[in-house]
């Protein structure tokens, strides 16, 4: 299987991602309608773009307040020194705490940029109190609350022809 990437994808390739984006429940003969494709090719293409990694995976996007996580903090963490066992004592952790929906590693002032929905701000308070400041190498946090969600996507902008 060849390495797809964004030179490698044709436009039907693109229009295919484009769709599912969008809505990830259609059914095959739809997207292969929209695509311009009978359903068997339409499929065999999807397939191929899972196979290669392009399509990593499909899920149901959640309302936040309607779960009872209606505060988002956006964490901005310095560790104490920059070698590999910090990176992975902070890493393994992270990827244990469900309030965590997204961590990277950054350049600039901060080490890590982490996005953190709790119920409230006691709930954050806990979180940085039990969690954050008994991680091994944390040398600052510094903390921002969203007030407003002013654009939200997980679809990534694809060029097409």
């Amino acid at each position: 299987m060849p390495a797809y990437t964004p030179d490698v994808l044709d436009e039907i390739d693109r229009r295919i991602l484009t769709h599912l984006q969008r809505d990830a429940r259609m059914t095959n003969a739809k997207l292969a309608g929209r695509v311009g494709l009978s359903p068997a090719p339409c499929l065999r293409r999807v397939r191929a773009l899972e196979a290669a990694g392009v399509i990593r995976d499909y899920v149901a996007l959640l309302d936040s307040r309607a779960l009872g996580r209606a505060v988002t903090v956006f964490i901005e963490i310095r560790l104490d020194l920059q070698v590999k066992d910090r990176l992975d004592i902070l890493e393994r952790a992270i990827r244990e705490w469900p309030e965590v929906l997204e961590c990277n590693l950054m350049t600039g002032d901060a080490d890590y940029m982490l996005r953190v929905a709790v119920p409230d701000v006691n709930a954050y308070e806990q979180f940085l109190r039990d969690k954050l400041t008994q991680l091994e190498g944390v040398a600052s946090i510094k903390s921002s609350f969203a007030l407003k969600q002013v654009k939200y996507t997980t679809a990534l902008p694809i060029d097409t022809d």
